[in-house]
């Protein structure tokens, strides 16, 4: 999933970019409103996390742009202001969560991993797909008892992302943009995503046919899940 981190405190901005991209998040720095404003304005993430006290601008009027521009960005606001109307007002312009300063880096990981789960309405980090357990906490797949061992960093970014998407069609585009972080121009290689694709069937048909795991033809990919 792609992470803005605007922080205006660089050493900070760097520890939360080092920690989340080690748990399998993609990151972009700001340091300052007028960069970050640059970057919602273009691209999609799927979290903000945002610095009120930042030296050119107001963070609420950031988090304003964001909410309109992506109304489906999660946003937590990390700041050291104590005052509860700067939070009552970020929450009343749509902030998903407050963590004020200083935090844990597990906390915050942990409030990320509950937006997640509420956004997409997740009751169990385990779901069961025909046979197929993936756990997206522990990042990881078994087909009945038997782990699946051969399935990439990558391709289970692909298999967790659509999971969140459940029965949504996903593009190529969407998918590259989310997993990746790249912005998809007019001379993407759309076989890349196929690729992919064509790698985790063939990896997870050892144990099992994914029947669940669909070509929408002129589309993209679904997966096909009751849970």
């Amino acid at each position: 999933m792609n992470v803005l981190i605007i922080e205006d405190e660089k050493a900070l901005a760097y520890e939360m970019e080092l920690f989340l991209t080690k748990n399998n998040f993609i990151c972009e720095l700001c340091f300052n409103g007028k960069s970050a404003s640059e970057k919602i304005a273009v691209n999609l993430y799927d979290f903000i996390l945002l610095d009120l006290g930042l030296p050119d601008y107001d963070g609420l009027d950031l988090l304003k742009e964001a909410k309109k521009s992506h109304p489906e960005t999660a946003c937590i606001i990390l700041t050291a202001r104590a005052e509860v109307n700067d939070r009552i007002t970020g929450l009343d312009l749509g902030a998903d969560d407050y963590l004020p300063k200083p935090f844990s880096l597990l906390e915050l990981q942990s409030r990320m991993q509950a937006i997640t789960r509420r956004k997409f309405g997740l009751v169990n980090h385990i779901i069961e797909l025909d046979g197929f357990l993936v756990n997206l906490t522990d990042r990881n797949i078994v087909y009945q008892t038997t782990p699946v061992t051969t399935i990439t960093k990558k391709e289970f970014d692909l298999i967790a992302y659509m999971l969140l998407n459940k029965n949504r069609t996903l593009t190529r585009a969407q998918l590259s943009e989310h997993i990746w972080g790249s912005i998809v121009n007019d001379d993407y290689d759309s076989n890349f995503i196929d690729a992919h694709i064509k790698n985790i069937r063939k990896k997870l048909s050892v144990h099992a046919t994914a029947d669940w795991l669909e070509t929408v033809r002129g589309l993209g990919y679904r997966i096909k899940a009751t849970v």
